[in-house]
């Protein structure tokens, strides 16, 4: 049997930001600035030596606490950024639900919307136009669906972006925190749908907080604990040791 496709590959990864200044106003000051352009110092590394790869069909929890680099990991894959060192290598369709329902177009209405955002992902309207009922559907919006999206709540918008990337056939899904949207029975729904995505085939890298869904969920898990990949490992042997620390905080 062959070896399934290879969909993400981080070389040696890092990502680096530029801590702020103040703006100066004098030659002399903006010279200096440029003298010290590369001072370590400056910088602020988010990510740094990070390496793994994810093949086809592997659904990936990566779990971390607030700042550590997970929603940066997911950035990258997504192409919302670049590596600072190193080399991020993606194969596929990503379907991104990081910021859902930015970009929304606020005086269109949701299938206009939804049109827009699936041509981003590459989706052809012939191919929306099919599962445009579904998509509506799923993210229940009532009355509201020939409504522009500026009078739409939060979570209604972010049930319409979850709604058009789970349904747009991705080869990659990559999801962050997005099940914290809607109530418990439209968690519910996501983390069924979801499911079902896994169950078709489809890679996913998953960051969550929720360590019972991850377990539910994914077969292999990535602790990233100060920007650096701490256990990468099968699920339950990762949950351990994630616990295991937290429990001794």
């Amino acid at each position: 049997m062959s070896e399934r496709a290879l969909r993400i590959r981080f070389d040696d990864v890092g990502k680096a930001y530029r801590r702020r200044h103040l703006k100066s106003f004098l030659l002399k000051d903006i010279l200096r600035g440029l003298a010290r352009e590369e001072d370590e110092t400056d910088r602020f590394w988010a990510l740094r030596h990070v390496g793994f790869e994810v093949r086809e069909g592997e659904t990936v929890a990566v779990l971390g606490q607030n700042g550590s680099g997970k929603s940066t990991t997911l950035s990258l894959v997504a192409g919302a950024c670049h590596p600072t060192e190193g080399r991020v290598s993606v194969r596929g369709r990503i379907a991104p639900m990081l910021a859902l329902g930015v970009g929304f177009e606020p005086d269109m209405t949701a299938p206009e919307n939804a049109y827009v955002n699936a041509s981003l992902l590459g989706v052809s309207r012939e191919e929306l136009t099919e599962r445009l009922e579904v998509i509506l559907r799923f993210a229940e919006l009532g009355d509201f669906v020939d409504t522009p999206v500026r009078h739409f709540s939060t979570g209604m918008t972010a049930r319409l972006g979850f709604a058009v990337a789970m349904h747009v056939d991705a080869d990659i899904l990559l999801v962050d925190e997005v099940l914290a949207v809607g109530d418990g029975a439209f968690q519910t729904k996501c983390l069924a749908r979801i499911r079902e995505l896994h169950d078709e085939g489809r890679t996913m890298l998953f960051v969550t907080h929720d360590l019972a869904a991850a377990r539910e969920i994914c077969t292999r898990g990535i602790w990233i604990r100060e920007g650096e990949i701490a256990v990468d490992a099968p699920i339950e042997e990762c949950l351990a040791e994630y616990q295991a620390f937290l429990d001794q905080r």
